[in-house]
């Protein structure tokens, strides 16, 4: 009996010092998306990594739609609930969430050598009045994808200007290759402002004039949204572009629905992935394309940044997770879904072989790459903007009235801010 006593209370010493150390886990939890990028797969791994080195640590991860993230941020965050500790940002976030107050200033945190060796273009997307809410992670710039077979078979080059991939379009169709060359993403939501935005910084025109004011309603910013409106209307652009996501696009180009497509750098090895894609080993990638009498190219930035919400209770061990999801070995390990951040590794031997084609595409396209406007208000902007652009696609509003209503509701909201 003795000797059971002595037993019963070991175990029960084991088991409350085996609670002690659970409890003196510090646990974070994390909130990501669910779409273009490294996919949900690649973050449960880099995470697994790192909590095999931080045995102390355990990170719950939590994974959203994009068009879900914000508001999933702003209400935990105005609430100071305290829900989430890490959080993926939009590079189009930082001002108003820093304006807010609703994510931590980690200029201090990040070396200057570190800063240094980022691509200036990825830093913008944590920062905001030139300090630092964030670090980059999601790296990532559009890119024109095409399928060679079908660009072979009308004998064509790969087109350099829009016009050019107009004309071969309507070649590919009167030929009857293809009903509906191009798959563009104009669903609802931020991505139809996304490649709106791209056409009109082909064009060479601008959103706002020096002075701040929306302009998108006169000379560049109507030819692009006629441009998108009229080749929709004469069946280049595919009319599943109206309800297209990035993913929709990604599935109708690698079913060879498409010749053309405008995507993220994901999906080009996923295109040429047999499991993936019927159209494996005819997906490229190039620039993509500008027009005669605008620039060269034009590429939206869509990186996405790691930041600390303010109600963070351990934002160390928080800075330390995220220091090592976008550390140089993690990043290159998982450069499949998404470039690095750093700009040392685009010369990197061992990355180069792993994207032997991405890479070079990659480091010409970042000189085309642009910022959409940063604005406190940007999830207004784009919202509305989404909506009218939505109308003069459906053919609800011409583009004229579409634009003059998207100006006008823009105003409005400029004059309360």
């Amino acid at each position: 009996m003795k000797h059971k006593g002595i037993f019963f209370i070991t175990l029960i010493l084991l088991v409350f010092l085996f609670s002690v150390m659970v409890s003196a886990k510090v646990n974070l939890s994390a909130l990501f998306m669910k779409q273009a990028g490294y996919q949900e797969s690649d973050m449960i791994a880099m995470t697994d990594e790192f909590l095999k080195q931080n045995p102390d640590v355990e990170v719950n991860l939590n994974f959203v739609s994009y068009e879900e993230l914000h508001d999933k941020i702003a209400v935990a965050a105005a609430s100071e609930s305290g829900v989430y500790d890490v959080i993926i940002s939009d590079c189009v976030w930082p001002a108003e969430f820093a304006e807010a107050g609703w994510i931590i200033d980690v200029t201090d945190r990040l070396k200057d050598e570190d800063r240094a060796d980022i691509f200036p273009t990825v830093l913008n997307s944590v920062t905001y009045k030139d300090r630092i809410y964030g670090m980059p992670w999601l790296n990532d710039w559009q890119y024109f994808f095409y399928n060679k077979r079908m660009l072979n078979e009308v004998g064509a080059s790969v087109p350099t200007l829009w016009p050019e991939v107009i004309e071969t379009s309507q070649k590919m169709k009167a030929n009857g290759i293809i009903e509906y060359p191009i798959i563009d993403s104009w669903g609802q939501g931020e991505v139809v402002v996304v490649q709106y935005l791209t056409y009109l910084n082909a064009m060479g025109g601008k959103a706002f004039d020096e002075n701040g004011l929306p302009i998108l309603n006169q000379g560049k910013g109507l030819d692009a949204l006629s441009y998108m409106v009229d080749n929709l209307k004469a069946g280049i652009y595919n009319p599943a572009s109206i309800e297209s996501f990035n993913e929709e696009v990604r599935r109708i180009y690698s079913s060879g629905q498409a010749a053309f497509g405008l995507n993220w750098i994901y999906m080009y090895n996923l295109s040429n992935d047999p499991q993936e894609s019927q159209i494996a080993g005819d997906s490229e990638i190039a620039l993509i394309p500008g027009f005669p009498d605008g620039n060269k190219s034009a590429s939206c930035n869509g990186g996405m940044g790691l930041s600390i919400v303010n109600t963070c209770k351990n934002p160390d061990v928080a800075w330390d997770y995220i220091s090592f999801l976008c550390s140089r070995d993690i990043q290159k390990k998982y450069s499949a879904n998404a470039l690095p951040i750093w700009i040392s590794l685009y010369d990197d031997p061992e990355l180069i072989a792993l994207q032997p084609k991405a890479i070079p595409i990659a480091k010409e396209q970042i000189q085309y790459v642009f910022d959409r406007p940063q604005l406190p208000w940007y999830s207004q902007f784009s919202q509305l903007l989404g909506e009218e652009l939505q109308s003069a696609i459906t053919g609800a509003k011409i583009p004229q009235q579409a634009l003059d209503d998207a100006v006008a509701r823009m105003k409005e909201i400029q004059e309360r801010y």
